[in-house]
């Protein structure tokens, strides 16, 4: 078998002018997109911490799942889109499987992995726009407000602006403490660096935060932030977490956590989605048909990103939507990408630092991140109680009961019965009731477990 050199020329050739770009501005446009989204090097360990997993293990986690999500991007798809751990699954995979449910991180990893491996098998058929249509628009509204507000939710209790009475009733934190007060001001602060649309607005608010809690007590006789005895080192290898799938525990939950899989698959099936669309759009490159070049090697690469991710201990790798930035500074390839991955990469090395960020130093980039995903809530029209009903009774439960799945399981419900009492049986869809038996099987299994 002979080498076929040109074959790999092609393979490694972005080609920015081709694409009315150039190498300079493929590099602006990836440094762009990194400073936007480099957020999740840092919130995503600490989200996921509440699983007991180690904040420096995840560090490099996340930077090598970035790193293999947008590699695979690049060079499959060529498209400017990177990819990292998604902001809402990675809440469900800490706070809903492994807190709440009380299932191993492994039978976590189980869960995305099959969930990503149904992505890359429908996402390669010509049944993805056939799902796509058939889950109601109001039920994926509610669903990301509900995540939404639910991260908006853990960021203000990270950072002490909500805490808990002895009678389990919410308060707002103290305002006397100096690093309660620091953390106030940083929300105030943080959603006007995002609306004069300052690059990195989340970077410098958690940049910011932490260099302020060098001088800031944290009410334990320490500051806040306190530096490391050196900011650089090798990227330690996260042995407990590499193919760490617990497949025993899957299957002796099988219906239990058949739901929540699903949940993982079509989370980022509609977030592909939606993402792809937004950024390809607006780079000019959709045609009028609505499609864009490579379009199934992209959802290939976001499929494989996931089924890597699972490999070394992430949750679900997806599609950043924040890639609008770097198209916005005229990124048209996939030079961008490999730009954003080779700046994740890089970001490992740099764990020891990110390990000492406080916890309130995130607080107000969770606020955003939680209220940005809100927005499709604008989108229902609350004239019609079927497309605004379901998606409220998610959000409210899901923040209410800080349980995503009763919130999913209400929302599911209460648009079943209602399309059944307006006999519009068409938008009772195959794939929807078939997600109404899973729940109700969900709700059986979790109220013998917990009684």
């Amino acid at each position: 078998m002979t080498l076929d050199l040109a074959a790999i020329r092609r393979f490694l050739s972005f080609d920015p002018a081709a694409h009315g770009s150039s190498w300079p501005t493929e590099i602006m446009a990836g440094l762009t997109t990194f400073g936007a989204m480099g957020y999740i090097i840092v919130v995503n360990p600490a989200i996921l911490s509440a699983t007991g997993a180690s904040r420096a293990d995840m560090i490099v986690v996340t930077a090598l799942a970035a790193m293999a999500g947008s590699l695979l991007m690049a060079f499959l798809s060529r498209l400017p889109i990177a990819l990292a751990p998604g902001m809402g699954s990675n809440v469900v995979f800490a706070q809903v499987v492994v807190v709440r449910m009380g299932l191993s991180y492994g039978t976590a990893l189980s869960m995305v992995l099959v969930g990503a491996i149904l992505f890359i098998l429908l996402s390669m058929s010509h049944l993805r726009h056939n799902i796509v249509r058939s889950f109601p628009e109001t039920i994926r509204i509610g669903l990301q407000g509900g995540i939404g507000l639910f991260i908006a939710y853990l960021g203000l209790r990270s950072g002490g602006l909500v805490t808990v009475d002895h009678a389990g009733n919410l308060e707002f934190g103290d305002l006397r403490a100096p690093a309660v007060l620091l953390v106030f001001l940083s929300v105030l602060v943080t959603p006007a660096l995002v609306a004069l649309r300052i690059k990195g607005a989340f970077l410098l608010s958690i940049a910011f935060v932490t260099v302020a809690g060098l001088f800031v007590p944290a009410g334990t006789g320490h500051v806040m932030t306190v530096l490391p005895p050196h900011l650089v080192d090798i990227p330690r290898i996260p042995r407990a977490y590499l193919f760490a799938f617990d497949d025993r525990q899957f299957i002796e939950n099988f219906f239990l956590v058949l739901p929540i899989t699903l949940y993982f698959f079509l989370s980022d099936f509609f977030s592909a989605t939606a993402t792809m669309i937004a950024v390809t759009r607006r780079a000019g490159l959709m045609d009028a048909h609505g499609g864009f070049p490579n379009a199934r090697r992209a959802y290939l690469a976001d499929g494989l990103a996931s089924v890597i991710g699972a490999c070394l201990g992430s949750p679900t790798v997806g599609a950043y939507v924040e890639s609008a930035a770097g198209v916005e500074m005229g990124g048209r390839t996939g030079a961008t990408t490999l730009v954003v991955a080779l700046l994740f990469g890089a970001s490992a090395f740099f764990w020891p630092l990110i390990t000492v960020i406080p916890p309130q130093a995130t607080a107000a980039a969770l606020v955003m991140v939680g209220v940005l995903m809100m927005e499709g809530l604008g989108q229902l029209d609350m004239s019609h109680p079927i497309e605004a009903v379901p998606a409220v009774l998610i959000v409210l439960l899901t923040v209410a009961t800080t349980n995503l799945m009763i919130g999913l399981c209400a929302g599911c419900f209460v648009y079943t019965v209602m399309a059944a009492a307006m006999r519009d049986w068409k938008r009772l869809t195959p794939v929807f009731l078939l997600t109404d038996v899973l729940l109700v099987i969900y709700l059986i299994l979790m109220s013998s477990t917990t009684s």
